[in-house]
């Protein structure tokens, strides 16, 4: 992953968290500018930060990484949504998304 799409990547996760990059700076502790100053390509994380960061956004650094799915938490959310589901009902399910993707 290139700096710019680490950096796209972040942002996007950010702003699916409703959270300013200021209040993310503030909630790892470090100086109010800090993700900014990562969003705008001037510095990048130490990797114990990037883990941090990872942490408070509630997904693996994995899950950051993996860009085919744009939402890792909202992922999370369904797959235990669907937990407990009959394999009749699961099936619903893929019909549905794969209707909604077409």
């Amino acid at each position: 992953m290139e700096n710019e799409d680490f950096i796209k990547r972040l942002t996007a996760l950010r702003i699916a968290t409703g959270k300013s990059a200021r209040d993310l700076s503030l909630n790892l502790g470090q100086s109010p500018n800090y993700i900014n100053n990562i969003e705008n390509g001037k510095s990048l994380p130490s990797l114990s930060m990037f883990f941090y960061i990872c942490e408070y956004l509630n997904i693996t650094p994995a899950e950051f990484f993996d860009t085919k799915v744009q939402s890792p938490t909202r992922l999370k959310e369904l797959n235990e949504a669907a937990a407990g589901l009959t394999a009749e009902e699961i099936e619903h399910i893929i019909a549905i998304i794969k209707d909604i993707k077409k």
